[in-house]
C-alpha cells in the first residue's frame, strides 16, 4: 500500500469515479431493478448501460501508469525476477478475488431461491472453479461466476506481458548491453500494435493484446512526463491516440488517451500529488478493488429482495439502485479491512485459491440440494 506521503490524489479521484461507474453500469446492464425503473429514468439508465462500462479504461491506464512508476520509472527496467514478480502480483490479486468468488457463489445461490434471472450464475463444477482461480476462465470459455472477474484475469495477463517485455531485453543485455534500451521500444511497439490492430478485432478481447493499448498508454504517460520537454512528449502521446482514433474511432480508446494525457500532465505540473481530494473519495479509492470484487453479488441480493417484495414498482426499484450502490461501498469497506488489507501469512495466501475450489464446490453442492 502506498504511504500517505506518496499518495496520488489525482489517481485516487479517477479510481473512485471509475469504481462507482462500474457498479452503476452493472446495475443498469443486468437488472432487474433497472428494467423496472427505466420508465422513470430512461436516458440515465440507458447511458449507464452503454457508456459507464468504459470506466474500466481508467483502471487500465492507471494500472499501466503505476506499473511504469515501479518497474521502469526512467524508461529502463529495474532489476526484475519475473517469477517472483508474477507470484507477488498473483497473490495480491487472487487472495481477495478468491474470497469474493465464494461470496458470489453464496449470493447467487440465495438469489436463486427468490428469483429466476439471467444474472444469476449457474452452479459451478470443478473445472470451472479451477479455471477461475487460475485466471483462465475466459480463455477456456467457462461461464463467469461474477460480473467483472474477467478484468482480474486481464490485469494479470497485462502485468505478465509487460514484465516479459521489460525482462527479455535485460536478460539479453547481459551479453549485449545495447539491447537493454530495447525495453521501452518493445512496450511502445506492443502498445501501437494493440491500438491499431488487436483492439480493433473482438476476437482478441479475452487476451492482454486487446487491452494493452490502454495499459501501454499509461506506461508511456509516465515516461513522457519524466523527460525533459515533457509537454512535447505528451503531445506526441496525444497524437498517437488521435491517430488510432482516426483509423477506427473507439470511445474506449478516446477515454484511455484522455486519461493518459491527463495523468502525464498532472505529474509534469505536480498536480498528481497536490490535487485536493475530499476524504470520502480518497477512502473510496483505497477500497475500490474490494468494491469492484464484491459489488455484483451484493447487488444481486438487493435485486432479489426488491424484486421479491416490489416486482413492478418503478419508484422503489429506482431507490433500490441507490441502496445497491450504498451496500456495495459498505460491503467493499468491510471486505477491504478483513480480507484485502488483512496481513495474512504468505502460506495462508497461497492456500486461498485451493480453498475457494474446495469451499466453492461444497457451497455449490449445498445450493444444488436446497433447490432440488
Amino acid at each position: 500500500m502506498r504511504s500517505e506521503a506518496l499518495r496520488m490524489p489525482a489517481i485516487d479521484a479517477l479510481k473512485a469515479i471509475a469504481c462507482v461507474s462500474i457498479v452503476l453500469h452493472h446495475l443498469a446492464f443486468y437488472g432487474p431493478m433497472a428494467d423496472v425503473a427505466k420508465p422513470l429514468l430512461p436516458t440515465l439508465i440507458e447511458g449507464l448501460d452503454v457508456y459507464a462500462r468504459m470506466a474500466v479504461q481508467i483502471f487500465l491506464v492507471v494500472s499501466g501508469f503505476l506499473f511504469a512508476s515501479k518497474f521502469a520509472p526512467d524508461g529502463l527496467p529495474t532489476p526484475i525476477v519475473p517469477l517472483y514478480a508474477l507470484l507477488q502480483r498473483y497473490t495480491r490479486l487472487v487472495v481477495p478475488y478468491s474470497a469474493a468468488l465464494l461470496i458470489a457463489i453464496g449470493c447467487s445461490a440465495l438469489a436463486g431461491l427468490v428469483m429466476d434471472h439471467h444474472s444469476i450464475s449457474s452452479v459451478p463444477d470443478l473445472p470451472r472453479l479451477l479455471a477461475h482461480v487460475l485466471l483462465l476462465h475466459d480463455l477456456l470459455d467457462q461461464e463467469a461466476l461474477s460480473a467483472g472477474v474477467w478484468y482480474v484475469a486481464i490485469d494479470f495477463q497485462l502485468f505478465a506481458l509487460a514484465i516479459l517485455l521489460l525482462w527479455l531485453p535485460s536478460r539479453l543485455g547481459d551479453r549485449h548491453p545495447a539491447l537493454r534500451a530495447a525495453a521501452p521500444l518493445l512496450i511502445t511497439g506492443m502498445t501501437i500494435a494493440s491500438l491499431f490492430y488487436f483492439n480493433r478485432d473482438a476476437w482478441w478481447d479475452e487476451s492482454a493484446f486487446y487491452f494493452f493499448g490502454s495499459f501501454g498508454l499509461g506506461i508511456m504517460a509516465w515516461w513522457a512526463s519524466s523527460r525533459e520537454r515533457a509537454g512535447r512528449w505528451l503531445a506526441l502521446l496525444a497524437l498517437l491516440a488521435i491517430a488510432a482514433l482516426s483509423v477506427d474511432f473507439r470511445g474506449r480508446i478516446a477515454l484511455a488517451g484522455t486519461v493518459a494525457v491527463f495523468l502525464g500532465l498532472a505529474r509534469w505540473t505536480h498536480v498528481l500529488h497536490t490535487m485536493p481530494l475530499p476524504a470520502p473519495l480518497a477512502r473510496l479509492s483505497r477500497i475500490s478493488y474490494s468494491v469492484f470484487l464484491v459489488h455484483f453479488p451484493l447487488c444481486l441480493l438487493v435485486n432479489a429482495a426488491i424484486t421479491y417484495f416490489f416486482p413492478t414498482n418503478p419508484v422503489i426499484n429506482a431507490a433500490g439502485l441507490l441502496i445497491a450502490v450504498a451496500v456495495s461501498i459498505a460491503g467493499g469497506s468491510v471486505f477491504y479491512r478483513w480480507v484485502e488489507s488483512y496481513p495474512f501469512p504468505t502460506r495462508m495466501r497461497l492456500l486461498f485459491p485451493a480453498g475457494v475450489v474446495a469451499s466453492g464446490w461444497l457451497t455449490a453442492l449445498a445450493a444444488a440440494n436446497l433447490t432440488n
